[in-house]
């Protein structure tokens, strides 16, 4: 039988919200917030959610993309993904978009899309956001 295995993270939003504060509870995310210029706010040295959201995602997706890989077996050197989330919109609400552009050495194209597609089947991100965000999946050798 296998295990079932669970972790939860937290983390706590003061101020107001895009300009304001979080923090998880072990104090590892410790950071300052602030709208970036190009949707209208001061910009600075502060970060905001949808970089949160491109980090986790990011790694969530290269985790998910080596355990496919070694199923595969294929040897993956060197390999990264960058996570790019636009937001964009106004008044009316705003929406996400997601490219995950995905750099694998010496992987040949076929194989490196068959290797995404089904890092995007397994990885939770890409599971949760499905049918809510579009994902946009890009190999590069």
């Amino acid at each position: 039988m296998m295990k079932t295995l669970s972790y939860t993270a937290d983390a706590v939003a003061t101020g107001d919200g895009r300009n304001g504060h979080v923090r998880t509870g072990d104090a590892l995310v410790d950071l300052d917030l602030g709208i970036p210029q190009d949707l209208g706010g001061a910009g600075g040295h502060v970060s905001n959610p949808e970089q949160l959201f491109a980090a986790g995602y990011s790694a969530c997706f290269l985790s998910a993309l080596h355990s496919v890989a070694r199923v595969q077996r294929v040897k993956l050197r060197d390999a990264q993904v960058q996570a790019k989330v636009t937001i964009s919109g106004g008044g009316a609400g705003f929406d996400l978009a997601v490219e995950l552009v995905v750099l694998m050495p010496d992987v040949p194209p076929e194989t490196g899309q068959e290797l995404l597609e089904a890092a995007h089947r397994k990885c939770p991100y890409s599971r949760a956001v499905a049918g809510n965000i579009p994902v946009t999946l890009t190999h590069r050798s």
